[in-house]
């Protein structure tokens, strides 16, 4: 299986990247440019609950996106949880996604991320499995930013 077979019902903004965008039919086409040769990779980002939210940067140069919460939830001190996105993500193939965890949640509330690397052959819900290595309870509340 190569990337996911689902439709797009959004897609990164451009300004969030150096995109090019082309609409074809059902999908959209996302070239990167790399000098004067092109390169095509397909990213298909589809909202699984139509309050989902896509992910985003902060900055125009920042390498990764912020992924959000859906729901609001609490992982007691010392435990973990299973955390939903609602969103599916289709990568090229031969490619992978990997979820980073935040900075200022690590120093601030002593989270972590596991369960980080995502194919292309996996076109399900984006779930972040979020540890508290903290001790006091950590809680969060959507749309936070986790990874």
């Amino acid at each position: 299986m190569e990337g996911a077979t689902h439709r797009e019902h959004t897609l990164l903004k451009p300004e969030h990247g150096a995109f090019f965008l082309c609409q074809e039919k059902d999908r959209i086409q996302v070239r990167l440019v790399e000098g004067k040769k092109r390169t095509t990779n397909w990213l298909r980002i589809k909202r699984l609950q139509h309050n989902a939210i896509v992910p985003t940067k902060d900055a125009r140069i920042a390498a990764g996106h912020d992924i959000y919460t859906f729901k609001d939830g609490i992982i007691i001190a010392q435990r973990h949880m299973l955390v939903d996105t609602r969103i599916a993500i289709g990568l090229p193939s031969r490619r992978y996604g990997r979820l980073a965890p935040r900075s200022g949640l690590a120093s601030k509330h002593g989270t972590a991320v596991g369960g980080r690397v995502r194919n292309a052959d996996y076109t399900g819900e984006i779930r972040v499995i979020l540890w508290n290595h903290g001790n006091p309870s950590y809680e969060f509340k959507a749309p936070d930013r986790i990874t």
